[in-house]
């Protein structure tokens, strides 16, 4: 049975990760004990490949049995797991556990890795090491991919047909970086080949019924087909009825249109124009009055078709022997169509048939097969990656998974930390990476945090982000929707930070003393204000009154009136207002009389006790029951346990502006505000409610002449 240790932090008991073999134990370790039970891949800081390596069903969530089988995974392969506290990216060769076979595999494969490096004599392999496998085997010429560059081999014949198959079926990347070929394209191009050479030697008279000049006259027709269609056609519509022929024709308007412009035979806007004037079965001039557009396409057709096909005696085309025309290259267009191996034809019938014969294909496909026998050996590589991310990031999972120790650290960062946001003259680093706000927020409100939810931007890039900042230090009051900040992440970039919600809790015993006296300030300024308010409106509607009633012709007197009693009652609420205050401190003061002067002093610390008290104890509640868990659920994790936001700690995540140690401060402000008449005021007021006092208690009897002393004013 193995031995946990449990150390006690934030009020909560957590398994201490000492060395490798609890690490090693992990699978023993009841699951009610892990802080957390699954996080997602998504949001958190942290190496994303080796969190694809963990999430082997691909859910995008790594959960206790993936990492389990992590830990077993590894524990056949290294000596020991000790390795895995260091956090380093360099393996020593030594770890690798030479008795099993799995460890033997990996060490094999980790020291051919540094021979194709030309670091045979290494002791140690890295992950840069294996992560650029280009580097790996930018000397050797098999890898295992089944993939083979024309490099592969010496033979001057077979590096031809590689390049050949490139570049007529594409190429796949070789591990080293190199364009080459697999089976599957080689297999292509050769049954390309064949099939392209058994089309062509489907030719015959018939289907060439010009021979070798079939084509390139199949061409020139190709490039009349559609304008003679629809000559014949006209003219076989003029021939049908007389009346088309007019309408058939391009119409007057379409050539005056022309007629400003500079024209050539290229012009595009005759190309639409039929071949020659259309008229009842006309037959089609070949030469003479037919569309200067077209005049040379024309030519081209009457020497490679009309000739060969019809004679030199055909100067003029009719629409029966266009039809006749079509018919003798019926054959070669069906042939066209059933065309195989297109892809190949550029490398000639004469590259084809020797390619054909020869052995080119076998040795081909012998590289490849030499090529891909070294699959097993080289799939050891990522076995090898895996071994050393999971040596690097292992452990720093597991201190944000099995315990939250990197959460109760301050010199560590949790993985679900995403930078620092600076606002409001404090900086919060408790921020959370948020997909959808509103969504976030019904879950992480019972958090009992003061939650500020952020749209992130970057200006240059466009790239925008939402975060939740947990604010654990200050005053909620000063945080608004719509108030800007700057947010750091942990790659160092500023986003602009503007907040969009804000989850109002308590935050500090300081705002809660603060809060009753800023109530009462509140509820008295709100009074007075209301009884001012409520004499100028009775002023002013006293003064309309007697405005209405003052006749047109007499003098208008009642607004200055008017205006001289909206004074004088708003001094009278003003000094309603004052007098009782006055009234209120008067009672405490005389209460204070009577009671010997420590009992005034524990008197004080009542009142303020009594009045900031309440608040205080209830918001202390409230911080004590500060919980991070809801927010981390609210982001996708299935956290098991409370994570106890405590006081220490929310001081320790957000901070507040403090000027630094041993600075120097210049008090005299060139810009502050005159208030000297106010201050000696004030001064005034003080010392007159501390000779008050003084008096008030007797002390003030001894330098005061008889009629003046307390004992005598009463």
């Amino acid at each position: 049975m193995h031995t946990w240790k449990f150390y006690r932090t934030g009020g909560l008991d957590q398994v201490l990760i000492r060395n490798g073999a609890d690490i090693a134990q992990l699978k023993e370790l009841d699951q009610k004990l892990w802080t957390v039970l699954s996080c997602p891949t998504k949001g958190i800081r942290f190496d994303q490949k080796t969190l694809e390596l963990l999430d082997t069903d691909g859910d995008g969530r790594i959960r206790v049995p993936e990492l389990l089988a992590a830990i077993h995974w590894l524990t056949a392969r290294l000596v020991s797991l000790d390795t895995l506290m260091e956090g380093s990216e360099t393996l020593r060769l030594a770890a690798f556990n030479k008795q099993t076979p799995e460890g033997a595999a990996l060490l094999a494969s980790a020291k051919r890795i540094l021979s194709n490096l030309g670091k045979s004599s290494s002791e140690t392999i890295s992950l840069e090491n294996v992560t650029d496998t280009s580097k790996i085997f930018a000397e050797t010429r098999f890898n295992g991919d089944g993939i083979v560059p024309s490099d592969s081999t010496d033979d001057a014949s077979t590096q031809q047909v590689i390049t050949e198959i490139i570049a007529t079926f594409g190429s796949e990347l070789d591990r080293s970086g190199k364009p080459g070929v697999d089976q599957t394209k080689t297999d292509a191009f050769f049954a390309a080949v064949k099939a392209y050479l058994e089309w062509a030697q489907r030719a015959d008279g018939v289907i060439l019924p010009l021979g070798d000049k079939t084509a390139s006259a199949y061409a020139a027709l190709s490039a009349l087909r559609t304008k003679l269609d629809d000559y014949f056609t006209r003219c076989r519509l003029a021939a049908f009825d007389a009346r088309a022929t007019a309408v058939l024709n391009p119409a007057e308007g379409n050539f005056a249109a022309l007629a400003n412009q500079d024209l050539t035979e290229s012009l595009l806007a005759i190309a639409s124009f039929p071949l020659s004037a259309i008229g009842p079965a006309r037959e089609l001039p070949l030469s003479d009055d037919v569309n200067p557009y077209w005049a040379k396409a024309l030519s081209v057709f009457e020497w490679e078709v009309v000739v060969p096909v019809l004679g030199t005696d055909c100067t003029k085309l009719t629409d029966a022997q266009w039809q006749r025309i079509k018919e003798v290259f019926v054959p070669y267009e069906a042939w066209l169509d059933s065309k195989a191996g297109a892809e190949v034809e550029s490398l000639g019938m004469q590259r084809l048939s020797a390619l054909l014969v020869s052995d080119a294909k076998a040795s081909v496909d012998a590289l490849i097969a030499k090529d891909a026998a070294l699959a097993t050996e080289n799939a050891q590589i990522a076995e090898v990656e895996k071994v050393l991310r999971l040596n690097a990031f292992l452990y720093t999972l597991l201190r944000n998974f099995v315990n939250m120790a990197h959460l109760y650290d301050p010199k560590a960062t949790a993985i679900f930390q995403v930078g620092t946001l600076y606002m409001d003259a404090r900086a919060t680093s408790l921020c959370f990476h948020v997909d959808d706000a509103t969504a976030h927020a019904g879950q992480a409100s019972t958090s009992k945090c003061c939650l500020a939810y952020c749209t992130l931007t970057r200006q240059g890039t466009k790239e925008t982000r939402t975060i939740c900042a947990t604010f654990t230090a200050g005053f909620a009051k000063t945080l608004w929707v719509g108030r800007n900040g700057i947010f750091y992440d942990r790659d160092g970039k500023d986003w602009d930070a503007t907040i969009i919600k804000v989850i109002d809790h308590s935050i500090s015993l300081k705002e809660a003393f603060w809060d009753p006296w800023n109530k009462m300030a509140g509820m008295i300024g709100a009074q007075v204000r209301k009884v001012m308010a409520a004499k100028q409106d009775a002023t002013l509607l006293n003064a309309a009154k007697k405005i209405e009633t003052t006749t047109t012709f007499g003098p208008v007197e009642a607004p200055k009136k008017a205006e001289g009693a909206a004074i004088a009652s708003t001094a009278a609420a003003m000094g309603i207002a004052v007098g009782l205050i006055s009234t209120a401190v008067a009672g405490f003061v005389s209460a204070l009389s009577r009671m010997p002067l420590w009992k005034t002093a524990v008197g004080l610390v009542v009142l303020l006790l009594i009045i900031s008290g309440p608040s205080m104890i209830l918001t202390w509640f409230k911080l004590r029951a500060r919980n991070v868990a809801p927010i981390l659920n609210a982001c996708g994790w299935a956290v098991n346990r409370n994570l106890r936001l405590t006081l220490k700690l929310g001081r320790i995540f957000t901070t507040e502006a403090m000027l630094p140690a041993h600075a120097e401060r210049q008090l005299n402000d060139p810009f502050a505000d005159d208030n000297v008449a106010r201050n000696r005021l004030i001064l005034i007021v003080i010392l007159i409610v501390l000779v008050t006092i003084l008096w008030l208690f007797g002390l003030l009897d001894a330098v005061l002449p008889a009629s003046l002393q307390r004992l005598h004013a009463f």
